[in-house]
């Protein structure tokens, strides 16, 4: 079976890039660039399932922006680190708040530690790969089932500019090397899944978020230095090219990598 393509191209284009009465799921979203994922889907008019590992506000959040948007938010706890977790709650959504559908899958779960590559150690050296890449896997696997079923899906997976450079100053190679896996693994799942489902990604630059304001000023200033477009991005910023790829607007887009980094990859 080709890809998937609606039934009309020739629809008006912002019709197209409507998400109402789809249902999605976001990973890692109670916070960050997750939080604006989810919030980006419930504009366009998705019921978004909001999943979160431990923060406290999500079912907050979740209820904040349902009542912000008039669609459905809800928070969902699980752990993407475990494969048989994150395939419960993803068969939970699709069965329960899809009411047996699921068309939108994020996964966009990630941790980021500085560890000289010298000092890793079993344990450090996990703790991102768990999430980062196992976790974007298992993610991927449950969702992947779920559309093989239905015929139709749609995975984005968030990456990171780091996946084709080494940042500098600080020490990273576990983050940096599992993102750029995630590009690949991404790209192999697209070619592998094209009867039934889209595999795209996101690849950020420096965002606006806690990973980087618990920074010192004089390092966020190094930062700022080597970007082109001379600023670091607000999270809010990304949220429409979330909202592209998970939209019919570009059906014929698989296993893209989209960077949004202000030209910092570009030198």
């Amino acid at each position: 079976m080709p890809l998937f393509r609606p039934a009309d191209v020739h629809a008006p284009v912002l019709q197209q890039f409507s998400l109402k009465g789809k249902i999605a799921a976001v990973t890692g979203g109670a916070r960050g660039i997750g939080l604006e994922i989810v919030r980006g889907l419930a504009e366009a008019g998705a019921d978004v399932a909001l999943i979160y590992l431990s923060n406290k506000e999500a079912a907050k959040t979740a209820a904040d922006i349902s009542a912000e948007t008039g669609v459905r938010v809800r928070a969902f706890q699980s752990d993407v680190s475990k494969r048989s977790v994150i395939a419960e709650t993803i068969n939970q959504i699709a069965e329960e708040f899809g009411h047996g559908r699921l068309d939108i899958v994020v996964a966009n779960s990630g941790v980021c530690a500085n560890v000289p590559s010298l000092e890793y150690t079993e344990e450090t050296w996990n703790n991102n790969n768990s999430v980062n890449y196992d976790g974007v896997m298992w993610t991927a696997q449950a969702a992947g089932k779920i559309f093989k079923k239905q015929g139709k899906g749609n995975l984005i997976i968030t990456s990171s500019a780091s996946a084709l450079l080494v940042n500098i100053p600080q020490t990273q190679a576990a983050y940096n090397a599992s993102k750029a896996a995630v590009v690949h693994l991404a790209k192999c799942l697209a070619v592998e899944w094209t009867e039934f489902a889209r595999v795209n990604v996101i690849s950020p630059g420096y965002m606006m978020t806690k990973m980087l304001t618990d920074q010192s000023e004089e390092l966020m200033a190094k930062w700022v230095a080597l970007i082109p477009g001379g600023r670091i991005c607000n999270a809010a910023e990304l949220k429409s090219a979330y909202v592209f790829l998970a939209s019919d607007a570009c059906c014929y887009m698989t296993g893209a990598n989209l960077v949004i980094d202000g030209g910092y990859t570009l030198p």
